[in-house]
């Protein structure tokens, strides 16, 4: 790794107000993102009943966006590093606009799930940027800020996609139905083309770097060999070759790490840079993200039909009654990385698992407790003490995995952390089929169907606090104390040294 800085590698300058668009720019392309993963979903019978879409094609426009993406990521963050973070965002943010056209003016559901596939091929473009983006933009002592913002974002895109989505949907906006979901990025998307082009300063690697196709190949293979079972599996009871490619994308794994290993002794550049993995910080959170993404996988999804299908409510009731929890997880981001994880450290994170496990089983005792007659006033406070452990965990998180990760690999680390966590969330929705669907009678009477999805949502909820209680004990090999960025330190492996700034750590997540 280089320490001297190129035309390519500007320095982060705090009196520059312009940063201050460009972050805006930004995180509303990454929320733009969180709420289209979410708003399909509370528009699915619509879109099933208008355009007679049979059952796999319902499930491939939720899934042909995830497998695209996931499988894309770590490929987008590359790109980034290789030919300039704000290019390529831009590039994403006007694929994603046009997919997203594309999508709300579909004439069958094959042009849906063509367009969806090409929103996740979009967004796999535009999202590993984000973060690189900021920490190009905003010097070390900014940052912890502006990560509050972006868990805040997080917590806000969770919940406000179904609400939009049901909202969207019911307004029957000009007689269009559900199309409005998709529709609703194209003045977003423009605007991001207009200011981003203005105000996001140019950032890359400060070394030439080469795309690895090779690498590109072995990882978008092993990604689907994993996802694409797991996404169809329930549906196609579970077949033999499922199990087989799950396990021969283990194999395709541990091909592509030796392969990237000899790649990068031979010419440093790697798609995935493995010496990332020798950062303690950056390998631990790895692993923390992966299963916190299992276990909001499974929560999500459940809750969804637990409110829809178990209780019976409309898609505006279901959304309102997640919006505590979205506002919970918005402050508590906040406070974590300004006020609490620079006093207390890692035991904010670990705080953050134990109340979260202490939200769920409280919405487990009261699903238990009120059956059929809940209330969504009654779910308040556990949703509220799931997302105060949430809003603990996801920003100060973000920023633990990032810290110590040098300058010139922040478009690979930004690939992979979030390929994990689509990976954890995939491998969540997969665990569905088992801990919910696996103790609910495939035939049951209409009205037999809400107490069973009540106790279906139970079991599943024991699961999600099995899985906060395992993030606790991961979390202990988190640093007890956030990486500090002191200025003029140069020791840090592969730190990049600034001229009259502080040491930089140009990451991404």
């Amino acid at each position: 790794m280089t320490s001297t800085e190129t035309p390519h590698a500007p320095q982060p300058v705090a009196g520059d107000r312009r940063r201050w668009f460009a972050l805006a720019i930004v995180m509303t392309a990454a929320f733009m993102d969180l709420v289209d993963v979410t708003i399909v979903n509370i528009a699915i019978p619509s879109i099933q009943r208008d355009e007679g879409a049979t059952f796999s094609q319902i499930q491939w426009i939720t899934a042909g966006y995830a497998l695209a993406f996931a499988a894309g990521l770590v490929t987008g963050g590359r790109l980034g590093d290789i030919h300039g973070r704000k290019r390529v965002f831009l590039v994403g943010v006007g694929g994603f606009t046009l997919a997203s056209a594309l999508c709300g003016l579909a004439v069958n559901p094959e042009m849906l799930v063509a367009s969806r596939i090409l929103q996740g091929a979009t967004a796999a473009l535009m999202v590993p940027q984000v973060l690189s983006i900021v920490h190009a933009t905003f010097p070390a002592h900014e940052r912890g800020k502006v990560f509050g913002l972006f868990g805040a974002i997080v917590g806000l895109g969770a919940v406000s996609g179904p609400l939009l989505g049901a909202l969207l949907t019911e307004w029957n906006l000009f007689g269009l139905g559900w199309r409005p979901i998709f529709l609703i990025n194209l003045p977003v998307g423009v605007a991001a083309l207009v200011l981003g082009g203005r105000f996001i300063t140019e950032s890359k690697a400060p070394r030439a770097l080469k795309l690895d196709l090779v690498g590109v190949a072995l990882v978008t293979l092993g990604l689907l060999m994993l996802l694409y079972p797991l996404t169809r599996g329930r549906e196609l009871g579970w077949p033999l070759w499922g199990y087989v490619s799950m396990a021969g994308a283990l194999v395709v794994f541990a091909a592509l790490v030796a392969y990237e290993r000899a790649k990068g002794g031979r010419d440093g550049s790697p798609l995935i840079e493995l010496s990332l993995f020798r950062v303690k910080s950056f390998a631990a959170g790895i692993a923390v993200q992966t299963v916190f993404g299992i276990g909001l996988g499974i929560f999500f999804l459940v809750w969804t039909l637990y409110l829809q299908i178990g209780l019976g409510w409309s898609e505006l009731r279901a959304g309102l009654t997640g919006v505590p929890f979205s506002v919970a997880v918005s402050a508590a981001a906040g406070v974590s990385v300004q006020t609490l994880v620079p006093r207390y450290g890692r035991k904010v994170l670990q705080a953050g698992a134990l109340v979260m496990a202490a939200g769920v089983l409280l919405y487990l005792w009261e699903a238990e407790r009120y059956g059929l007659s809940v209330t969504s006033w009654q779910m308040a406070l556990p949703l509220v003490v799931m997302g105060v452990g949430m809003g603990l965990i996801v920003a100060p998180l973000t920023d633990a995995v990032l810290s110590e990760v040098p300058r010139e690999h922040a478009g690979s680390a930004s690939g992979l952390i979030n390929t994990v966590q689509q990976m954890g969330n995939a491998l969540g929705l997969g665990l569905v089929s088992v801990v919910f669907f696996g103790v609910i009678d495939e035939r049951l009477a209409p009205a037999e169907v809400g107490p069973a999805f009540v106790d279906g949502f139970q079991h599943a909820l024991g699961w999600v606090a099995a899985v906060m209680g395992l993030i606790f004990l991961l979390m202990f090999a988190l640093p007890k104390r956030p990486a500090q960025h002191v200025e003029g330190d140069g020791t840090g492996d592969g730190a990049v040294p600034a001229v009259g700034q502080e040491r930089e750590r140009e990451l991404v997540s």
